[in-house]
């Protein structure tokens, strides 16, 4: 039996949400700033499916994610369908040329693994490594809007 586990961290992002929205709904540019995201790739003939590499040193996950409810400037929400189990949502906040994105994770780990493994410590690694993921698309936002003007 899995257990799950929920992650949700935000960010304030200094640029227009329609600049937020556009950056963050390129899904297969997450590498540039998820750190373990290793690809993304929109399936061609169904483009609300898209394939996942997660990879980091001594590990390395896929799975294929659909979108559930994409409304633009406002949300962005999945579930996998096949390989690791995870569903989430990124949400989006408009603050008069500023914006907040605030992206929730939640992903299954067996049962097993969640007994011999300490959560509290799994949970503030994975919280600690989306929230730096979030501060890097900030950075990468404010980047793309420099290089804009």
């Amino acid at each position: 039996m899995a257990e799950w586990l929920e992650h949700s961290v935000q960010v304030e992002v200094p640029v227009p949400i329609e600049e937020v929205w556009k950056l963050w709904s390129d899904l297969e540019q997450m590498p540039r700033w998820m750190q373990w995201i290793d690809s993304v790739h929109i399936l061609e003939d169904d483009p609300s499916l898209s394939r996942w590499r997660l990879a980091s040193r001594s590990f390395e996950f896929s799975w294929l994610s659909r979108m559930l409810r994409v409304i633009p400037h406002q949300i962005i929400q999945w579930e996998s369908v096949d390989g690791l189990p995870n569903r989430g949502a990124v949400r989006f906040y408009d603050r008069h040329g500023e914006s907040i994105v605030r992206l929730t994770v939640a992903y299954a780990i067996p049962g097993i693994v969640g007994k011999l493994m300490d959560n509290l410590f799994l949970g503030r690694v994975v919280e600690s490594t989306i929230q730096a993921d979030m501060d890097r698309f900030r950075e990468y936002a404010l980047n793309h809007q420099a290089s804009q003007s």
